[in-house]
């Protein structure tokens, strides 16, 4: 696993029931995609206010499941002196935001706690 923290997520799918779990992931799935579209809606009308603000809810979403990865590009999505373009470093957390949605998956799969 690459997208998601094995501990965090692994300990969520194991200890959870299976249902529970799989709300949790739908439930992360849904935020990701609002959270995203406020974002590529901030980058277009240049609110930078609003992108910060988006990007620090998904970094929260994201540590919360354990998709380290992403959380850390939401973090430097949220820097005041960070150089990537908004639209480069939304195309990078969509990839990301799809392999944790793909690691939780396979976990969900196995989860039954």
């Amino acid at each position: 696993m690459n997208a998601v923290d094995p501990e965090v997520a692994g300990q969520l799918a194991e200890e959870l029931p299976r249902d529970v779990f799989l709300g949790i992931i739908r439930s992360f799935e849904q935020d990701l995609a609002r959270l995203v579209r406020q974002m590529v809606e901030a980058a277009r009308t240049d609110d930078a206010e609003e992108y910060r603000r988006a990007a620090h809810s998904l970094a929260g979403a994201a540590g919360s499941i354990g998709a380290r990865s992403l959380e850390a590009m939401a973090r430097q999505a949220m820097r005041h002196d960070d150089r990537t373009p908004a639209q480069q470093m939304i195309l990078r957390i969509g990839a990301e935001a799809k392999a944790a949605l793909s690691e939780l998956s396979v976990l969900a799969r196995g989860a039954g706690g």
